[in-house]
């Protein structure tokens, strides 16, 4: 019996109780006894309302009123609870069956895998459907119904040549440029006279005092070299003894004072030490009167007008970085001020921890805005403007050791297709091997068309299988 057979009957049933038919307890015959009693007492019910008017042919034509056909025919009454299907219409099977093709088995009609080599029906009384020679060819073809093929809203789209453009984000910290750091350090036993009114974090300009000192040292080669610089030669020229001067230069003694010397040939009794570069104090160890040993660090400065930041790439992208490419990066604690730079460095070492690797970016700092230890976001843009041959990321069934692409063939075929992709990147992937431009793929339902293939192959196995 037809499924839809059976739920008119339900329907049937159910009006029958509504109405106080079934108002007591009653007993089942059994079989077609069973089916033609209620029929009975359901036609001798009152007809509902229909809900609806379809084409007497049962073609996809509806109506709200009654209405006929253009041959004069009245469309079919449709009532409350049948079974309602927007299938394709049914194929008269006598005249739609073509003569010369043989049917080779019959198929579950719930897509069960029970296949049988002639006719029957299941335990709902649905027929089997035949399976035509042909219709489950070894051509590696999908092959879908045109109602199935809009049901499933299957779309496809051909693959074209497209730029890939993607953006790698990655979060960073800036760093101090190692080259413009400076500490200034005695290289004697040295008591520190005095300091500037000079602390951490305050910018120095390059020749602006720090500190008086006074170092043993010091006094001992500057009057070494008074000495030699007084002295006359046998040609009354004086010899500026370039062994003593050096010795100053060793002790690191400022060039200003040096010359100061040479000019009045005076022993000074403390040195004035000034700062090397411009730029900010990052560490002052320096007090009055104070002894410094050799090797002691009294103040580091660092010049901030070019910065570094360190991102930390993760590790997967790596390969699509190169150095030279252009890098935007935003400061947290200033939205909406970027700072755009390119990758300098790429260091070759990648963190057991994180997995990343370090990508250093050279930054113009002139406002000094851009402090050590900041977090910044980066975006590096990878990708180029050479097209490449490109399919939506949706058209791809990745199995993991598999790429396949559904291929539209037309009038319902669709051909999967292995591929080798590459880059990816707005919403595109890029097909290396296995299309070709302008061939269409699916791009949305296509893991329905696939579970499709899926359950016809199971069927067609099984179908091998009971063939003797």
């Amino acid at each position: 019996m037809k499924r839809s057979a059976v739920v008119g009957i339900v329907a049937a049933v159910t009006a029958a109780a509504g109405a106080g038919v079934l108002s007591r307890p009653y007993l089942w015959p059994s079989g077609e006894a069973k089916h033609a009693h209620v029929i009975e007492q359901a036609r001798a019910e009152p007809a509902a309302a229909a809900t609806y008017y379809q084409d007497p042919d049962g073609k996809p034509l509806y109506s709200l009123t009654p209405k006929k056909t253009p041959d004069g025919r009245d469309y079919r009454a449709v009532p409350p609870g049948a079974d309602i299907s927007f299938s394709d219409p049914p194929q008269e099977s006598a005249a739609a069956t073509p003569t010369d093709r043989k049917i080779k088995y019959y198929r579950n009609p719930m897509g069960l895998p029970d296949v049988s080599p002639t006719p029957k029906k299941d335990s709902m009384g649905m027929d089997y459907i035949p399976v035509y020679e042909g219709e489950d060819s070894d051509d590696g073809a999908i092959r879908l119904s045109p109602g199935k093929v809009q049901r499933t809203g299957a779309k496809s789209e051909p693959a074209a040549l497209r730029p890939i453009r993607t953006v790698v984000r990655a979060p960073g910290t800036i760093q101090l440029d190692e080259r413009r750091v400076s500490v200034i350090a005695m290289r004697a036993e040295t008591y520190l006279q005095s300091v500037a009114d000079v602390t951490t974090g305050t910018f120095v300009k390059k020749g602006q005092p720090l500190m008086q000192v006074y170092s043993p040292a010091v006094s001992s080669a500057a009057a070494e070299y008074v000495t030699t610089l007084t002295s006359k030669t046998t040609a009354g020229e004086p010899s500026y003894g370039r062994g003593s001067r050096q010795r100053l230069m060793n002790l690191d003694v400022p060039d200003a004072v040096i010359t100061e010397i040479e000019r009045t040939r005076v022993v000074p009794v403390t040195v004035g030490w000034s700062a090397p570069r411009d730029g900010i104090v990052l560490e002052r160890n320096a007090v009055q009167g104070m002894r410094a040993q050799p090797g002691d660090v009294l103040f580091r400065v660092a010049d901030t007008s070019v910065v570094w930041a360190m991102i930390d790439v993760a590790e997967r992208d790596l390969g699509s970085l190169a150095v030279g490419q252009p890098v935007t990066l935003r400061v947290r604690s200033s939205p909406g001020r970027d700072s755009s730079g390119k990758i300098s460095v790429i260091y070759p070492q990648v963190n057991r921890e994180t997995r990343t690797t370090r990508v250093r970016v050279e930054l113009a700092n002139p406002d000094l805005v851009l402090l050590p230890d900041m977090y910044v976001d980066a975006d590096i843009e990878i990708g180029g403007a050479e097209p490449v041959l490109a399919v939506p990321d949706s058209s791809v069934l990745d199995t993991g050791s598999r790429q396949v692409v559904l291929v539209d063939k037309g009038e319902g075929r669709f051909e999967p297709r292995d591929v080798k992709l590459g880059r990816r990147g707005g919403g595109l992937v890029e097909i290396r091997s296995g299309l070709k431009d302008g061939e269409p793929v699916v791009i949305s339902a296509n893991f329905l068309i696939d579970a499709e293939s899926n359950l016809k192959a199971a069927l067609k196995g099984f179908a091998e299988g009971a063939q003797p």
